[in-house]
């Protein structure tokens, strides 16, 4: 058996089960039956369960609240966190499986399920408290911001419409909409950046005329 205790020590958690840890690690491409998918699967429910009962406040709305987890548990968050614990060097690969990006924060996840298998939900409470940073503010939703406050007027949301303006070298998205006839555009790496930016333009445009 494996001696993970340099890894356990990293997560803060003694596993009674190893086996559970293992499969926590075990990617499909090393083991098609004994693999961490199911567990991901799981963990991922528990670890939104965990971070929404931390974060909920009822003089927050809805979608803020949403925003505001979705920012502490998607792929862009949990990356430099599994990286961290070591996660990404611990994960059991097929000898061909070498570019799967999305298999390094997916093992947080399923880490989270083991814990709480192996020790219960205090447990994994105890894990994701300590290694997720929970003063991290979401980033600006303007597209969000947006179709809020239009639906609060009964119009219809916005058609995006993007353009690969870049190279492959140097990739650039526009994005762009049309209301109220006006078109407002965003430029960006990527095209949901870009469409925030125009979302931004908007409403800074709509502030403008209710002042």
């Amino acid at each position: 058996m494996m001696d993970f205790s340099q890894l356990e020590g990293k997560l803060g958690y003694r596993f009674k089960d190893k086996e559970l840890l293992r499969r926590a690690l075990t990617l499909s491409s090393a083991d098609n039956l004994f693999n961490n998918q199911t567990l991901e699967f799981f963990g991922d429910a528990v670890l939104e369960f965990i971070v929404s009962e931390k974060i909920f406040d009822d003089t927050e709305s809805e979608g803020r609240l949403t925003e505001r987890r979705k920012a502490l548990v998607s792929d862009d968050a949990l990356t430099p966190v599994s990286k961290r614990l070591g996660l990404d060097t611990a994960l059991i690969r097929g000898t061909s499986d070498t570019r799967n990006k999305k298999a390094v924060p997916s093992a947080y996840e399923a880490v989270v399920a083991a814990i709480y298998l192996d020790g219960g939900l205090n447990e994994a409470k105890k894990f994701v408290f300590s290694t997720l940073d929970f003063n991290a503010r979401a980033a600006e939703n303007y597209k969000g911001d947006l179709q809020e406050l239009l639906q609060s007027r009964g119009e219809e949301r916005p058609v995006y419409v993007s353009e690969n303006v870049g190279t492959e070298q140097s990739p650039r998205h526009m994005a762009k909409f049309t209301l109220y006839g006006v078109t407002f555009e965003g430029t960006a790496e990527k095209v949901k950046d870009a469409e925030q930016l125009a979302a931004k333009k908007a409403l800074d445009y709509i502030k403008s005329q209710n002042n």
